[in-house]
């Protein structure tokens, strides 16, 4: 009988992503023949294609470039956490993402198909890009961006001014960091309580309501208004507490932000990407 050694175990391993004692036995009953103990796993349903473009990539990283008038967030998936680690590969992930930062549209998929067919040649890995998003400042204000995690969270968002000089304001600039940052830290769903879909609320007050039966319907109605209102402050990124002090409403801050520069402030849209989700 062949020796099955921990090496032939491991290169069967990484070309079936199927475990190591399921490979074993395969290598053992194929007499250490590679592909019969492939062509076995198979037959058993066990094993993944060993062409890397069918293997899975959820890891990886989250990246962003802009200038403050355009932003963009990409996601680049890898098979492992090894290799969305190595500088290489963030250094390549920022590269797309610059590239993706000048693209009229949010896919880039087949604009970098060479870029990550000769990078998946380079690394021996998987790779996909998922996915894309672009801003561009639909009037005064500044798109801002912010990675946490290491690139496993990104956040975009436009702030928006009424007048073209305010977003150069140290106030300002302050500001839309701080609101990355909320953003990060709060996970809202929604921008504004109009955004909240009409099945959700629905559903959300139905619940509520089942929580104070047996009371007159007016009460209950009070009730539930003030449980709806309380939802829409953890979900709704205006009405949520401001993460640096939770007795301020991310308007209210606003407001004063706004107060303190001599102008209007507003919250456009924004985007919280996890990687993998």
């Amino acid at each position: 009988m062949a020796e099955i050694t921990a090496a032939m175990v491991q290169e069967l391993r990484e070309a079936t992503n199927v475990g190591m004692m399921e490979c074993k036995r395969a290598l053992v009953e194929a007499g250490g023949d590679k592909d019969k103990a492939i062509r076995l796993l198979r037959e058993r349903g066990l094993a993944i294609a060993a062409k890397k473009a069918t293997r899975s990539a959820n890891q990886g990283l989250i990246a962003a470039a802009g200038d403050g008038k355009v932003g963009t967030l990409i996601e680049i998936n890898s098979e492992t956490d090894f290799v969305a680690k190595n500088d290489n590969f963030k250094a390549f992930v920022k590269t797309m993402a610059d590239k993706a930062l000048g693209m009229e549209d949010n896919t880039i998929t087949e604009i970098t198909k060479a870029d990550m067919a000769a990078k998946v040649a380079e690394i021996g890995e998987n790779l996909v890009a998922k996915r894309n998003i672009r801003y561009v400042l639909k009037g005064p204000g500044l798109v801002a961006t912010y990675i946490h995690l290491a690139g496993k969270l990104g956040v975009m968002l436009e702030l928006g001014c009424g007048k073209d000089t305010t977003a150069s304001s140290p106030v300002v600039q302050e500001l839309a960091k701080d609101l990355t940052l909320h953003v990060a830290a709060c996970s809202p769903k929604y921008l504004v309580p109009a955004d909240v879909p009409a099945d959700v609320l629905t559903a959300e007050r139905e619940i509520y309501a089942k929580q104070v039966t047996g009371k007159p319907a007016n009460i209950v109605e009070k009730i539930v208004d003030g449980k709806v209102s309380k939802f829409f402050a953890q979900v709704c990124l205006v009405d949520q507490g401001f993460v640096k002090d939770p007795d301020i409403s991310v308007t209210k801050l606003l407001e004063a932000k706004g107060k303190e520069v001599g102008d209007t402030l507003t919250l456009r849209r924004f985007v919280r990407w996890q990687l993998g989700e």
